[in-house]
């Protein structure tokens, strides 16, 4: 099972970039860099909540589940 993290097509869909994202959510780019790669292992709800609000956007745009063949 894998969890696929689309955080480049929402901002390439909002014409932002991950740094002023990075700093309309208060986070660094360095943190925001590891989730867009999908290398995070975790991410609070409170960071998901201010990136859904800042991209005008929900969860399950941002975040996909996929089986692993």
């Amino acid at each position: 099972m894998a969890i696929i993290v689309n955080l480049d097509v929402m901002l390439a869909k909002r014409k932002m970039s991950s740094g002023e994202l990075a700093e309309r959510i208060g986070i660094t780019q360095a943190n925001l860099s590891i989730l867009k790669t999908g290398k995070a292992k975790a991410v609070r709800f409170s960071t998901l909540e201010a990136i859904c609000e800042a991209l005008d956007c929900q969860p399950g745009d941002i975040l996909e589940f996929t089986r692993d063949k």
